[in-house]
């Protein structure tokens, strides 16, 4: 059996971390759907970036739309929702059968320049909710400290949310509080939470990227600490990510959760985000077979579908437990793992805002090359 099918026989979902036009319009998107058991897509303003500006597939609207009078940030907006929109209807029978709850989205994110903004971040969510105007699409917003209350906010709107940038346990704890409060202001205010998805996006191969070389860097001290340091080496994301499925496996019990249950709320899955391997060194699926397990989605770029395709041997393996250790020993070695994934939440934010500042730029240009054109 093909190993990308065979992995839903674990609990898990696989969506695809990749947008572009000419996959929805060739049958590729469909293909993925049908041949691989692809469930759910999600995109990002770095994907959006490459597949807008790396291409000609949106040279026609792009001219249409500046010389309608749109500015960059508008013609923008009407080529994701557009992309969007269209996933959502070819992904619409997975949302539609009710054995699939959960699937069948697709993300689309509020822009980069919210990150820090509660308030923009609600009134753009809600705004790309109503644009998209499809009940499979997730809105992605951020979990930092301003990204919490939006997403709270939303929840209770009964708007679908992805929360992306997550790096740390302690910050996912406080996501998921979000979504239970967002869920227990709809209960309150007599709105239904059937059908309101969210998923955790944890995001990992940039955690060892980071943490990594320090701890080679300590391995090569030498001595009991030097030995220490070269054990966690290549450990430290996964292990993250199987202490924050602990907090969900936690948080999701209980008679908090049962109340909401009852009212027909689905759990927040976690969602295994940055799965593509960075490291040479490392196995090609590292941040894929170490996680899979019930109640999660991983989504994963096109080139990590295709090794999954041809070597994936899925299994359970979120309920080996043996890696958390892990983290109990950073302290021993003077590393902050706090610290270490705060900054990783500030160089996440800039690499989604740089692209966008690119893709704006591009987009400004080609508005006024198409409105010089039209009055030449």
């Amino acid at each position: 059996m093909n190993p990308l099918v065979a992995i839903h026989d674990f609990g898990q979902s696989i969506w695809l971390d990749y947008i572009r036009r000419n996959i929805l319009h060739n049958g590729e998107l469909q293909r993925l759907i049908t041949e691989d058991g692809l469930r759910g897509v999600t995109s990002n303003p770095a994907i959006f970036e490459k597949a807008i500006a790396g291409s000609d597939d949106y040279a026609d609207d792009i001219r249409r739309f500046a010389q309608e009078g749109l500015s960059a940030d508008e013609i923008y907006a009407k080529l994701a929702v557009a992309d969007v929109q269209h996933a959502c209807d070819l992904l619409r029978p997975l949302y539609d059968h009710p054995e699939n709850g959960g699937d069948g989205y697709v993300s689309l994110e509020v822009s980069p320049n919210l990150i820090n903004d509660t308030e923009g971040t609600v009134a753009e969510g809600l705004h790309f909710w109503k644009e998209v105007n499809r009940p499979n699409v997730m809105i992605k917003v951020p979990a930092t400290l301003e990204g919490l209350p939006a997403i709270r906010q939303l929840i209770a709107a009964g708007v679908n949310v992805n929360v992306t940038l997550i790096f740390s346990v302690e910050r996912y704890r406080l996501v998921a509080e979000a979504y239970l409060a967002g869920l227990e202001d709809r209960v309150k205010a007599g709105q239904p939470v059937k059908r309101l998805d969210s998923v955790a996006s944890f995001f990992l191969s940039r955690i060892d990227v980071l943490i990594d070389p320090k701890l080679e860097k300590l391995a090569a001290e030498g001595g009991e600490k030097g030995q220490l340091a070269q054990s966690l080496v290549g450990e430290v994301a996964i292990a993250s990510a199987k202490r924050a499925y602990e907090v969900f496996e936690e948080i999701f019990a209980g008679p908090r959760w049962e109340a909401l249950k009852a009212q027909g709320a689905q759990p927040q899955r976690l969602l295994w985000a940055s799965t593509g391997n960075k490291n040479p060194k490392y196995d090609d699926l590292k941040y894929v077979e170490a996680l899979i397990g019930p109640n999660t989605v991983n989504t994963i770029p096109v080139e990590t579908l295709d090794f999954y395709r041809a070597k994936g041997k899925p299994a359970n393996r979120l309920a080996d437990k043996q890696e958390v250790a892990v983290l109990d020993r950073l302290p021993e070695l003077g590393l902050d793992l706090e610290a270490l994934t705060n900054q990783l939440e500030q160089e996440g934010a800039q690499k989604f805002t740089e692209p966008f500042g690119k893709l704006m730029n591009v987009l400004e240009q080609k508005r006024q090359e198409a409105l010089a054109g039209a009055t030449a």
